[in-house]
């Protein structure tokens, strides 16, 4: 399943199933099929994710938010190979901010 995250401000923004939940769940929302960030919530969006990227650089998970692709590196692996939540969430962190100034809420669909 794929989440497909749209807003007036920007481009539609597509992720797999267990990266937009995982977004979803460290913004406090359920990740269900369709909901919506208001722009009244969006502050508080960014601020949880960037918190979470923050604890994942100290290498620290906070409550909630748990990367259901993340494991042991393959053999051959090598911890570096992993993409790490600040990857994942630029584009997402993007949108909520472009979104915030422009006052238009990100709705999302499966």
């Amino acid at each position: 399943m794929l989440y497909k995250f749209k807003s007036r401000a920007t481009a539609d923004l597509i992720m797999l199933d267990a990266q937009g939940r995982r977004l979803l769940k460290i913004m406090g929302k359920e990740p269900t099929a369709q909901g919506i960030v208001t722009v009244a919530q969006i502050p508080f969006a960014i601020a949880a994710i960037e918190a979470a990227v923050a604890a994942e650089k100290r290498g620290v998970a906070p409550a909630g938010d748990v990367d259901e692709t993340a494991g042991a590196p393959e053999e051959g692996g090598d911890a570096q190979d992993r993409v790490t939540l600040r990857q994942r969430a630029a584009p997402f962190l993007d949108m909520l901010r472009r979104s915030a100034a422009e006052e238009a809420d990100v709705v999302w669909g499966t």
